[in-house]
Parts: structure tokens; C-alpha cells; sequence
């Protein structure tokens, strides 16, 4: 289901950009995402409880049973199966398609949920993995939770640039044959490639017990055409460029591009994924609040 959240309490892309900083957007997405949570949106696994252990300094106090301190006088962490071992690992599609977007990029959005992603997983004291791809894989970041993770991913993202075309589904096969460990694997891609191709990529990584999420990054341009004339589009992966009439965008184009957004869309429910369409006209942190109220409500 395409998560659409029209509320002024968000903020707009366009302030986010005028922030600057990565970690600045990082912050106020996950911020202003997580207003009205009754718990922590935990992207790991079911929390059930495992047994006490005695604090150790730096130990979030969240987890202190202040019920047994008041008896002993002795500070114990209530520990959950699950909770010290979950690894979010998220693939990110650096194509030159991802470049095209107004007000942001298609690209920059993906930087921003990415960062905010890494923000979100590091509150969690999860492990947090990034790997950047287009025809082949541009960077790595292997999973990690230790304190200087953020700082990392940031660094990554950075460096990071769209460009050449991408084999989506290729690259999609050989990054889920090299992710063994059990966690949640997120994409993060505008997704140009035959739906069930891209289907039969990452089923896979539903079959291996992963939580799979699919966030779709699209610009309102890329559903509902605003050209009134006959144009020539260039294609930013192979700069070849076609020809087409305002009949065909307004009409059978439209058509396609939702049918080929519902496919996923319906795919990734049959497969147990998540997918979340995320448009560069929205406001990011409102997307994610509405998806994180999504999984708060979803049973353990």
C-alpha cells in the first residue's frame, strides 16, 4: 500500500534540502517520524522476553526493570530474544535514472531515507549494512553497530554517485546469494526493470526467512506526465532519445507505469515483503511515520 501523508506537521523536501547536512536530515526525518509512537518501531523480529542481566554503563536505561531496583537496590537490563542480533542491510540503486526528481531528486531522496534509515537502526542498537550498486557493486559498508556507524553510512552516501544504467535484476540476484545472515534487507530503487523479473530476484531473500522491505522512490513526473506537446525524452542511462505524443503519456504510458507499480506492489504482498512508494514531492518523514505506524500496529 502507497503510503501518502498530506499533513503541514511534516517536513516539505525542499526545507529538508536547505538543511545541508546529512545527519541534519537524518534527524528531523526520524524525529518528526517517530511523533505519536506509543513504542519503539523496531525493524528487527518479535521481542520476546529472555532473561536479566546486571547493567553495565552505556546499557540504555529504557531497558532497566526499575521494579526489581526498588526491591535490591540493583540495576538488571531485561534482555529479548532478538534484540542484540538483528541486521538491517540495505541495497541502494545508484542508476543515472535515480538523478531525474523536482523538488529533490530522485537520488537525494534516496540519501535522505537512507541516512534517516541509519539514524532510526543506530537508536536501536541494531547492526546496520549499506550496499550501494548500479551495473555492479559501487561501495560496501559491511554491518556494524558500533557508535561510529552513522558517521560511516554518511560518508558512503556521500561519496556515492548515480550514474551508468544498472542490471537490476542481475545485481539484485548476486547481492541476495552473498546475504546469508537473517535480519531485514531493505531496497531502496526507482525499480526500472521488468516487475516480474525483479520479483523473481528477490524471492530469494523471502525464502531465507529475511524481512524484506522495498521502498519505491518514483517522481510525480514519471506517473502523470505534464508534457502538452509532442516532446523528445532522453533516457539518462543510455542518452538515447524517443519520440512520443501527449496522447501516449496522458493515456496509455500512465497506464503502464501503474500497472507495472501495482505489480510489485502486489507481488510484495504475496511474497510477506513490505513496499512503500515513496514520491519526491512528499514529505519523507511523513512516509515514514506512516509506514513505522504501519509495522507499531502489525502483530508480534
Amino acid at each position: 500500500m502507497a503510503a501518502r501523508v498530506a499533513t503541514e506537521s511534516f517536513l516539505q523536501p525542499s526545507v529538508l534540502a536547505r538543511l545541508g547536512s546529512l545527519e541534519l536530515v537524518a534527524r528531523a526525518v526520524v524525529e518528526g517520524a517517530l511523533v505519536g509512537m506509543h513504542r519503539s518501531p523496531k525493524f528487527g523480529f518479535s521481542q520476546e522476553f529472555a532473561e536479566y542481566r546486571a547493567y553495565n554503563e552505556g546499557d540504555d536505561l529504557r531497558f532497566v526493570d526499575w521494579n526489581v531496583y526498588a526491591r535490591t537496590d540493583r540495576a538488571y537490563i531485561k534482555r529479548f530474544q532478538g534484540d542484540t542480533n538483528t541486521r538491517v542491510t540495505v541495497l541502494l540503486d545508484a542508476s543515472a535514472s535515480m538523478n531525474f526528481g523536482e523538488p529533490v531528486s530522485k537520488w537525494k531522496l534516496a540519501q535522505y531515507l537512507c541516512a534517516s534509515l541509519a539514524y532510526l537502526v543506530k537508536r536501536q542498537h541494531d547492526a546496520f549494512a549499506l550496499t550501494v550498486f548500479n551495473t555492479d557493486v559501487v561501495s560496501e559498508l559491511p554491518p556494524s553497530a558500533n557508535p561510529d556507524v552513522l558517521q560511516r553510512v554518511l560518508a558512503h552516501l556521500h561519496a556515492a554517485t548515480p550514474s551508468d544504467g544498472t542490471d537490476l535484476v542481475r545485481s539484485l540476484h548476486t547481492l541476495s546469494q552473498r546475504i546469508s545472515q537473517r535480519g531485514v534487507v531493505i531496497l531502496v530503487s526507482d525499480l526500472y526493470a521488468d516487475s516480474d523479473e525483479i520479483i523473481r530476484a528477490i524471492q530469494p531473500l523471502a525464502h531465507r526467512g529475511q524481512e524484506l522491505i522495498v521502498f519505491h522512490t518514483l517522481d510525480r513526473e514519471e506517473l502523470e506526465p505534464s508534457q502538452t506537446r509532442i516532446s523528445a525524452l532522453k533516457d539518462l542511462e543510455s542518452d538515447e532519445k524517443i519520440v512520443v505524443a501527449p496522447e501516449f503519456l496522458a493515456q496509455a504510458y500512465r497506464k503502464k507505469i501503474n500497472a507495472h507499480c501495482e505489480a510489485i506492489e502486489t507481488s510484495c504482498q504475496r511474497l510477506g515483503a513490505d513496499y512503500v512508494r515513496v514520491m519526491t514531492d512528499e514529505p519523507l518523514d511523513g512516509v515514514l511515520h506512516a509506514y513505522l505506524r504501519r509495522r507499531e500496529t502489525q502483530p508480534s
